[in-house]
């Protein structure tokens, strides 16, 4: 078991270092910052002044050894567009972010399970057909488009919510939150149905196929012929079986909410950092590139670890294998 965890540990980190090592040899083909920051009136000895200064002067794998052990510090420069260390920057955009992640995961986890078990207990119903039927929306349809279709009708036609931003935030510590106020619940609800509707669909599909296959086992009839009630049988027994193998495809999911929220916020200009990575691709921000890259692949990598450990946990056959 120590072994398994030791293991798993090693690979994440190995993980994290190619990734970053990748991210960091692409930004070298984006363009020089250098361009952007300094004006048409430039000489070559500011050019030559400002790359030693940043140390684009450097050989590659010496800027990037830098960058990583600053990293493991939490600095992670200075950026080129708005001259403030990364780290400030990311800790004033982090929290819109995690919170569009946390009320979208919730939702999609929430509503995911209940519809799958609904629709598989019930599934020769008109509701549950309905449902499986309006799921496709969800699947077949890219998030942006969901976006702008949920702006169309709420935003433009019956005026009920806000089309952008992140509405009246409350500052408490260095957290800035929209969750203590109506405007910031107002302006969330749109973002977060578009980004976990596509979560919620993949998950209550995946319960309802699995909740049909344990229905099928024997000890499911056994139970029945025991006559213990629908209830017990569906809820105690079926369904605590189901959940095994669904909480590693649900892990998975929570990291690409983050992952997927670039593209949310652009739809809704959320003040987040996906929006943040966008304007830094536009502008060459190497730091703020980065930085970003580097902590959407810690968050996915870390809650990947903690579903495969759990997941140990849980089932006792990878614990004799993990011996």
């Amino acid at each position: 078991m120590i072994n398994y965890i030791f293991k798993r540990v090693a690979q994440s980190a190995l993980v994290l270092l190619v990734v970053g090592f990748v991210a960091f040899s692409m930004f070298r083909f984006m363009g020089d910052p250098i361009d952007n920051m300094l004006g048409q009136e430039r000489t070559e000895a500011d050019v030559q002044r400002l790359r030693g200064e940043l140390g684009l002067d450097l050989p590659f794998l010496v800027q990037y050894g830098r960058f990583l052990s600053d990293a493991v510090q939490g600095d992670f420069g200075v950026s080129y567009r708005q001259g403030r260390p990364v780290s400030e920057i990311i800790v004033e955009r982090l929290p819109a972010t995690l919170e569009l992640a946390a009320v979208s995961a919730t939702l999609a986890i929430s509503l995911g399970i209940v519809l799958g078990v609904f629709t598989a207990i019930r599934r020769q119903g008109w509701l549950a057909n309905l449902i499986m039927t309006s799921s496709l929306i969800g699947v077949s349809l890219p998030t942006f488009l969901i976006g702008i279709l949920l702006i169309y009708v709420f935003s433009v036609n019956l005026g009920w919510l806000p089309s952008f931003g992140r509405g009246e935030v409350v500052q408490i510590g260095f957290w800035s939150t929209g969750l203590l106020t109506v405007s910031g619940w107002q302006a969330l609800i749109l973002p977060a149905i578009t980004l976990g509707l596509y979560q919620m669909t993949l998950i209550m599909r995946l319960v309802r196929s699995e909740m049909l296959e344990v229905l099928r086992q024997d000890y499911i009839r056994f139970a029945r012929a025991r006559g213990l009630s629908e209830r017990i049988v569906n809820f105690r027994h079926a369904l605590k079986n189901t959940l095994v193998p669904v909480i590693t495809v649900t892990g998975l999911q929570l990291g690409s909410i983050i992952a997927f929220a670039i593209i949310t916020e652009s739809v809704f200009q959320w003040p987040g950092l996906g929006l943040l990575f966008i304007n830094a691709i536009q502008f060459v921000d190497i730091p703020v590139m980065a930085a970003y890259l580097m902590l959407i692949s810690v968050i996915f990598v870390t809650i990947n670890l903690l579903v495969d450990l759990l997941y140990v946990f849980i089932d006792p056959r990878l614990r004799e294998g993990g011996k």
